[in-house]
């Protein structure tokens, strides 16, 4: 055994029963350009597309196939995303890949950019990097080898 031990949780009730993420929210600067990416690039389903015009801003409700949800906001002069260095908070949204050598040629055909795939030392996954119309980091995840 390599590194300290880690002393074992106790087995104790969870205070909340969290079966699995529901969904990820996401502002852009630009409603037009970041409904493309999400859809015509990432592939997501549309579900529900609202204007709210009280709040001058659109509400895109996109799924993903596994049933998890991207809600995608317009709201006029939304302050900028804080990211290098990065600021504390949410850092990224990590989607899963069937194929990442396919997934990256098909995103490389739409132009988009992805950092080196990388290995993840403790699973085998490989990983890397792209980033959505406003700069939001979006990691791509394949499969556990």
């Amino acid at each position: 055994m390599s590194g300290p031990e880690v002393d074992e949780p106790a087995l104790i009730a969870p205070v909340v029963a969290v079966s699995g993420v529901h969904h990820v929210a996401i502002i852009a600067s630009d409603y037009a350009r970041s409904r493309h990416f999400y859809t015509e690039v990432l592939g997501l389903q549309v579900v529900h597309e609202h204007y709210r015009a009280e709040r001058q801003s659109h509400k895109l409700d996109l799924q993903l196939p596994d049933g998890t949800q991207v809600e995608l906001f317009s709201f006029p002069n939304p302050p900028p995303r804080p990211s290098y260095p990065e600021a504390c908070g949410l850092r990224h949204l990590a989607l899963r890949v069937a194929d990442m050598q396919a997934s990256l040629t098909a995103l490389a055909a739409q132009g988009v950019v992805a950092e080196p795939v990388r290995t993840d030392p403790f699973t085998g996954a490989l990983f890397t990097f792209i980033a959505d119309p406003d700069g939001l980091p979006i990691e791509l995840v394949g499969p556990t080898p």
